[in-house]
């Protein structure tokens, strides 16, 4: 058998060793990026929405409680955005309208929550949800005006906001799923609508069916 030197001992040693710093910098190899490794920790998580209070586009006021016993399909946004909450938000329609229309407002809602609440006013999201063709019902657009409530939120589902001077906020964005009890079910990615309302309406009809 051959013998290996020290020299090839002591790299073996370093390559194990980094390969355990790599393992246990990406959750186990499942994350390769800060964001993705935050998505993991999420997903085993399961945060519970805070208790804050939501103002919607027809101004009316209520608790996320308003929602129990149904999932809730929820992005984050802000309307003076230019560049990916337009995006977002047509994403968030597409999964919308592939979804069987007879769980919509029954099992699931959605919700577009804004984290500018001093410009996005009702009357603001009320124009914006237009745009996409929102229907203030099943699918409605919310701000939360309390300040703490607003990052308590942001902290618990791990949205980051970095404003800027110019009025706009740097922020990551994705797809949350808040099921019946209040607790995050799942984080997906924004971009792959299809993959998304494929697991909404599994996880759907897997509830019909219980």
């Amino acid at each position: 058998m051959k013998r290996f030197g020290k020299n090839t001992w002591a790299s073996i040693v370093v390559l194990l060793f980094g390969l355990v710093l790599f393992y246990v910098g990406t959750d186990g190899f499942r994350a390769f990026t800060a964001e993705a490794a935050r998505v993991e920790r999420l997903k085993a998580d399961k945060p519970q929405f805070p208790e804050v209070t939501l103002e919607d586009s027809k101004a009316r006021t209520y608790p996320i409680s308003e929602f129990e016993g149904k999932y809730v399909f929820i992005t984050f946004l802000y309307t003076s955005c230019g560049t990916v909450c337009p995006e977002l938000e047509m994403n968030m329609g597409e999964v919308y309208k592939k979804l069987p229309e007879r769980y919509l407002g029954k099992e699931i809602v959605f919700l577009s929550i804004s984290f500018d609440p001093e410009r996005d006013k009702p009357e603001r999201l009320d124009k914006y949800k237009d745009m996409f063709d929102s229907d203030g019902e099943t699918w409605r657009m919310a701000r939360i005006e309390d300040k703490a409530e607003l990052d308590s939120l942001l902290k618990e589902f791990g949205v980051i906001v970095i404003p800027d001077d110019e009025g706009n906020f740097a922020h990551n964005s994705a797809f949350y799923l808040v099921d019946p009890k209040g607790n995050l079910a799942d984080v997906m990615d924004y971009k792959q609508t299809d993959e998304a309302a494929r697991k909404v309406q599994g996880i759907l009809e897997e509830a019909e069916g219980r």
